[in-house]
């Protein structure tokens, strides 16, 4: 079980610690929602680690059945609900694996990507688009 110390800053901002490493982020509320948008916003978070973890999942597939990655990265876009409540409506994931694959690999890498525990634990309301693009 992970543990973590959330404080508020002031001017709708957080520090977020985790307990084991000592490692911070800060978070702001984003400028379209009251906020001055100086770091990554919650939602923010949320996005960048739904791609994270993929990226993760993927890195553990790879290494379990013996696929080398040579590199790998994502591109991510939120979208915010227009309506009420406030809610992350979308997320594009455009993930790039460069490598030379079989098709039995690009399975493995995809399945196990489509299988990443931050996807599994959003909503069904949230739309996620992705594309993963083997180069």
């Amino acid at each position: 079980m992970s543990k973590f110390i959330v404080n508020y800053c002031g001017d709708l901002s957080t520090e977020i610690i985790h307990i084991d490493s000592n490692s911070k982020i800060l978070t702001d509320a984003p400028k379209d929602n009251n906020g001055l948008g100086r770091t990554f916003s919650p939602t923010d978070l949320v996005s960048s680690s739904l791609a994270s973890c993929m990226m993760t999942i993927a890195g553990i597939a790879a290494k379990t059945n013996k696929i080398k990655i040579d590199e790998m990265n994502a591109e991510v876009e939120k979208k915010m609900s227009e309506t009420y409540p406030r809610m992350i409506s979308d997320v594009y994931i455009n993930l790039k694996i460069h490598g030379i694959y079989e098709d039995k690999s690009k399975i493995i890498l995809k399945r196990a990507i489509e299988k990443c525990p931050v996807h599994q634990s959003l909503s069904s309301k949230v739309s996620i688009h992705l594309n993963i693009d083997f180069k």
